[in-house]
């Protein structure tokens, strides 16, 4: 994971929208397992998921395998807090060391755990001095509770911001950042962050590797009614993500999988590992046939030749936008 010491499987199992939402006890129990016997060993949470709920069920499958704890990686995230930033009370969110150390001694009761291996501000707080984060992800690494911290849909400005606080009081910057990273959305990870990548050596864990399940072929004949942009609260994300001219593209990208013979969501996942500065992409699958396919991505992203990156580039057509950039 960057420069840090830690291990991270290529692909990581997270629970977003799932847990607490759309799969129950049994399903979680059943995929995780999946993961896990497949070589994943990094399990991602937050407070937000499901209000707290998505932390309770991986916790109680956490409890029920009884995995070796040094076995696999753990994160929960801090900002939004149970129940949605809009919806708590003043101190029940965002970053101040209040809401930081009471939402991780929750955190850890949830997800029954002694320890986070990696703790995520989920967000930047401008109501709070970039020092008293620092200070306070410091202090829960000194007390035990959690042994790396790092940021989510941070910027590199703000990321170098506390990684020059940490510097001057001796302390331990973010070492981590979790960027939604796949095909449509590669600013991020491909242009604002390369010079941190090359100075503070920042690992990655990337969500949404799937844009929301676009990329795996799922909406080109529609929105199917058990998908995650069809659920009820999620049309936000519909109208973000959803449109004819990414449909249009998924559809000659499924082409050059078929000749490859692998499904378009373990093309998109071989693509986003492919690239040398993700750590790992974390997958959310509801069913294990689902989580099956995308694990292939492992073996996957060795097909991705120079000239089928090439045809890949020329469909996406996004690259030029970054490299007036470089």
């Amino acid at each position: 994971m960057g420069r840090s010491g830690l291990q991270l499987s290529l692909l990581s199992f997270g629970s977003w929208v799932t847990f607490g939402s759309q799969i129950d006890d049994f399903h979680s129990e059943k995929l995780m397992s999946l993961a896990y016997e497949h070589g994943v060993n990094f399990f991602d949470n937050a407070e937000v998921y499901a209000h707290g709920a998505s932390e309770e069920m991986m916790g109680r499958v956490l409890k029920d395998k009884q995995w070796e704890r040094s076995s696999y990686v753990l994160s929960s995230k801090v900002f939004f807090g149970t129940h949605g930033s809009k919806y708590n009370k003043p101190n029940q969110h965002g970053l101040s060391r209040k809401h930081i150390v009471e939402a991780c001694h929750e955190a850890l009761g949830r997800l029954q755990t002694d320890y986070l291996d990696l703790y995520f501000c989920h967000r930047p707080d401008e109501n709070v001095p970039i020092v008293e984060v620092v200070r306070t992800m410091n202090t829960l690494i000194q007390q035990g509770k959690i042994l790396y911290w790092g940021t989510s849909e941070w910027s590199a400005a703000e990321i170098m911001e506390a990684h020059t606080a940490a510097t001057q009081l001796s302390l331990e910057g973010p070492v981590v950042e979790q960027p939604q990273y796949n095909m449509f959305h590669r600013q991020k990870v491909e242009l604002e962050f390369q010079p941190i990548f090359r100075s503070v050596g920042l690992g990655t864990t990337v969500w949404s590797p799937l844009a929301s399940g676009i990329l795996t072929g799922k909406y080109n004949n529609g929105i199917p009614a058990d998908s995650r942009l069809g659920m009820e609260g999620y049309e936000w994300l519909k109208e973000k993500e959803l449109n004819e001219e990414r449909i249009e593209k998924v559809r000659k990208l499924s082409l050059i999988a078929e000749r490859l013979d692998i499904s378009m969501a373990t093309l998109a996942l071989a693509w986003v590992i492919q690239n040398p500065n993700v750590t790992t992409a974390i997958l959310g699958a509801t069913k294990e046939a689902q989580l099956e396919e995308n694990l292939k991505a492992v073996e996957a992203y060795k097909l991705l030749t120079p000239e089928v990156n090439a045809e890949i580039e020329s469909i996406l057509n996004n690259r030029q936008i970054l490299d007036k950039h470089l």
